[in-house]
């Protein structure tokens, strides 16, 4: 019966996983724009003194963005003697690819780390995964944020059904 719980809490933890990370993420988002959207109004001093003001952000507009399939992607830089509109658009660059697949393997990590009674793993774990993205992260801080947004909703969901399984069902 153990290795019942053990196999529900390894799906649950590294499966179930992805969609409560991508509503952290869109939460992260909204939160973020919503900011912004602030400073912006506060900086044009139109309705930022008024408290009842709703605000509110516009998405971009499409092929804008900064999701491509679901990644994250940033602008190339270009050369600096380019002013706007000389030449075609530069292309994207695509950030923390197979951010999706590594989550999995996280959260099915910190999950067995946690049910085998070996959190010391989960430093590891972290470990490789950082030292695996630190030119990324060293070169973009959006993929900083959202590497470190990513990887505490994902490491707490996992930490989280390993420890109500453990304390529930294998004590």
């Amino acid at each position: 019966m153990n290795a019942l719980w053990i196999t529900v809490a390894l799906l649950v933890a590294g499966f179930a996983g992805w969609p409560v990370t991508a509503l952290v993420f869109r939460l992260a988002k909204t939160i973020d724009d919503k900011a912004d959207a602030a400073k912006a109004a506060e900086e044009a001093g139109g309705t930022a003194d008024d408290p009842s003001a709703d605000v509110t952000v516009d998405p971009p507009p499409p092929g804008r963005g900064q999701n491509v399939d679901d990644e994250l992607t940033a602008v190339a830089s270009a050369p600096p003697s380019a002013g706007p509109g000389s030449g075609p658009a530069a292309p994207t660059q695509r950030i923390l690819r197979g951010g999706a697949i590594i989550g999995v393997l996280e959260r099915l990590g910190v999950c067995l780390a946690i049910l085998t009674g070996q959190p010391v793993a989960i430093a590891y774990i972290v470990a490789i995964k950082g030292l695996g993205r630190f030119a990324e992260l060293k070169e973009t801080p959006v993929a900083a944020e959202r590497f470190i947004i990513g990887t505490l909703a994902s490491m707490l969901w996992a930490a989280g059904t390993a420890a109500a399984v453990k304390v529930i069902f294998l004590a």
